[in-house]
């Protein structure tokens, strides 16, 4: 009698323990048994769904509508029968982002999944950022350029010229020296600033553009949350196949390659199937390598080679600004790496990024 009562009180305490901590979790969280009955839910999930205590107890088919994503209950189904966790973004009806993780409730005894647990956080503010970050990444990346290559042809051109001025006979010409002076110094003033700006943030870390170790898997859920909106209006499948996962790097400037040649497989794909993309990283000799694969409109072979160039536009598409392409063979070649295309018109296209391991 006295082990039975041990037992309760033991329970009872559980109970507690496990009632206390859904009182006071900051994170929406429902936990739904084998048989989609709600039976426990957060005070956040109560806030952020408009749940009522009365809904415990309750099929989930009944209040489904207060969640505003249409597949949740498909989606539990599959974790109750897999056992396996689903990780996912999901977007509600008033246009709100969550990472929606759902978790299998395994009873130790025989192993099997008497229920779920569903988190929900909310990343609609990190998705903003992020897309703001890649709008400010590429105008940052083309006005540098803009300034070492457009600008700099112009004043070699005009270094040319004072040079030639100076063979000039000065007779008749007393104040010539003196404003052919003034024009020489303002040319040698404009090239410092050139370089301040391009040349020496190469050797400099100029806008906090540090290498670190970065870990590629972390890099792609970035990407993967800035373009969230676009895979899913597409219903683009992505897969992965992560070999290779630690580079020492630029976190800005991967994640700008990566998001590039994503948004360029979304942007491009093919209107007459299921948009898939597929990413695999693998080490080769002293390389990174990472293949961004997708069976999209594909590149007219007599186009490969224009389209790493600035503000290049694949025929026909009308889409962008032709600037991607070529700010991630910008980023790949600064940094000692390359990029390369395979693609066959109508079938898709395979973007290939070599980056050098250092250690």
């Amino acid at each position: 009698m006295q082990n039975k009562n041990e037992q309760i009180s033991s329970l009872i305490e559980l109970n507690e323990e496990l009632e206390n901590y859904f009182r006071n979790t900051i994170i929406p969280q429902l936990f739904i048994d084998a048989h989609l009955i709600l039976r426990k839910f957060t005070p956040p999930a109560m806030r952020q769904f408009s749940l009522k205590l009365t809904d415990v107890g309750r099929p989930l088919a009944d209040i489904r509508e207060h969640f505003r994503f249409p597949t949740i209950m498909e989606n539990i189904q599959h974790v109750i029968d897999t056992g396996e966790v689903l990780e996912k973004e999901i977007q509600t009806t008033d246009l709100r982002w969550y990472q929606m993780n759902i978790i299998p409730y395994l009873v130790l005894k025989g192993k099997k999944t008497n229920g779920v647990i569903v988190t929900f956080v909310e990343i609609t503010m990190r998705i903003r950022d992020l897309k703001e970050q890649e709008k400010l990444i590429a105008e940052h990346e083309l006005l540098l350029d803009t300034i070492s290559h457009d600008i700099k042809t112009p004043l070699t051109s005009l270094g040319l010229t004072i040079e030639m001025l100076k063979q000039l006979p000065e007779k008749g010409m007393q104040r010539f020296p003196v404003l052919l002076e003034k024009v020489e110094n303002s040319l040698i003033k404009m090239q410092h600033i050139i370089h301040d700006l391009t040349d020496s943030r190469e050797h400099e870390h100029r806008y906090k553009a540090v290498e670190e170790i970065l870990d590629f898997e972390h890099i792609l859920e970035d990407v993967r949350l800035t373009l969230a909106p676009q895979i899913k209006e597409a219903n683009v499948k992505i897969k992965t196949d992560i070999g290779f996962s630690e580079i020492v790097f630029i976190r800005r400037k991967l994640r700008s390659a990566i998001y590039n040649l994503v948004n360029n497989s979304i942007k491009y794909r093919s209107e007459d199937r299921t948009p898939q993309i597929l990413i695999k990283t693998y080490k080769e000799d002293d390389n990174m390598v990472i293949t961004v694969s997708d069976n999209g409109m594909g590149i007219a072979e007599s186009e490969t080679a224009n389209i790493f160039h600035k503000y290049h536009r694949v025929s026909g598409s009308g889409e962008g600004s032709g600037i991607g392409l070529y700010l991630v063979k910008e980023i790949m070649e600064a940094s000692g790496g390359r990029i390369t295309v395979s693609s066959e018109l109508g079938k898709g296209s395979v973007f290939t990024l070599y980056i050098k391991i250092t250690n």
